[in-house]
């Protein structure tokens, strides 16, 4: 227990650590620069998207997202996986349209007090720093939707992860959907068929599950997502749990109150982006139910994909570089729809 406890409260100083080692001048981020180490293809992007989208009208784009970024993860190394669970709570919305982004207003229910995102969804000023300094070099040209899926793999890049060729052209919605975020984003708590269900919603199938799963590789949790786990209707916990594990948990989430204490998703590696999430599943430290459930619920692919990553880095690495192009190709709006917002938060 003490031991949990003391990689709980270092999490931060351990996530700095490892947070900066392969920054952007080493991976070359030309607009379709092929070949670079660690990247990968993903597929055919969606029509009207392009990797090269900005290369003549605003050419330092991703110079700029990846300048930010490494602000602000030496700032606050958290904040990468907190841009890699925006963009996907964005593009499961209607889209990919960074339509998590927009605020109340008279017309807008914001998609930010919807159950999974109400408390828990940051990176917003990160987000807004970037947009700040693209709207200085490059007025209204590159949307926030752009932005949002940049973040997302720059983020991924600064944790040790894959590189990949990312299509660009996206723009923003004018509008939200509060209801949309409520309904098709997947909850910790979910069973495997649920989670299997709301992917397939999105054109995702069961290897995008598992391999996009793997991005729980990075970033925590609150003790209200996974509080489930360790006291059922008689205070038992899931027989699931290593017990070791299970210990450690209790003594960061009581029974009654700290429903906002966190825990690494990631105990051994919480500030590296690698397959370990993976191997801790295949030993009962899974820390959400929808992270065990992928091992446990009866469903073989599922199950077999844990083990290959599991085995298998580069192999998950390159699979989760192409689910997450698939997951950004989800129902762009591009050419003449939409808008290119000056301001992230509203409409223009």
């Amino acid at each position: 227990m003490a031991f949990y406890k003391f990689v709980v409260c270092l999490f931060t100083i351990a996530l700095i650590s490892a947070s900066l080692s392969s920054g952007h001048p080493s991976f070359g981020f030309g607009w379709g620069n092929r070949g670079n180490h660690g990247q990968f293809g993903g597929g055919f992007p969606f029509p009207g998207l392009s990797a090269d989208f900005y290369r003549f009208s605003c050419p330092q784009a991703n110079h700029i997202v990846m300048t930010e970024l490494e602000k602000a993860v030496a700032e606050e190394a958290r904040i990468a996986a907190s841009l890699l669970r925006l963009h996907f709570h964005d593009c499961f919305v209607q889209g990919c349209d960074a339509s998590v982004l927009l605020d109340d207003s008279r017309t807008i229910a914001s998609e930010k007090n919807a159950l999974p995102n109400r408390n828990s969804l940051r990176g917003f000023e990160a987000i807004d720093l970037i947009k700040a300094k693209l709207e200085e070099a490059c007025p209204q040209t590159v949307s926030c939707a752009d932005i949002l899926a940049m973040a997302a793999r720059g983020s991924t890049i600064l944790s040790g992860g894959p590189n990949w060729e990312l299509p660009l052209g996206r723009r923003d919605s004018r509008t939200a959907s509060l209801k949309g975020s409520n309904s098709n984003i997947p909850p910790p708590n979910a069973t495997l068929q649920n989670l299997i269900t709301l992917f397939n919603r999105q054109g995702l199938n069961q290897v995008d599950l598992v391999a996009l799963s793997g991005g729980h590789t990075i970033g925590v949790a609150r003790c209200a997502t996974f509080k489930q786990r360790l006291y059922n209707n008689k205070n038992e916990p899931d027989l699931s749990l290593e017990k070791n594990y299970y210990v450690g948990l209790k003594s960061v989430c009581p029974l009654s109150g700290g429903d906002n204490n966190i825990s690494p998703l990631d105990i051994d590696s919480p500030a590296k982006f690698d397959n370990t999430y993976f191997k801790l599943i295949l030993f009962g430290k899974g820390l959400l139910t929808s992270d065990e459930v992928l091992l446990t619920g009866n469903v073989k692919k599922t199950m077999e994909l844990v083990k290959t990553y599991a085995e298998d880095e580069s192999l998950f690495f390159q699979q989760f570089a192409k689910s997450m192009v698939k997951m950004g190709n989800i129902t762009p709006l591009t050419g003449v729809n939409g808008e290119i917002r000056k301001n992230c938060h509203h409409p223009n």
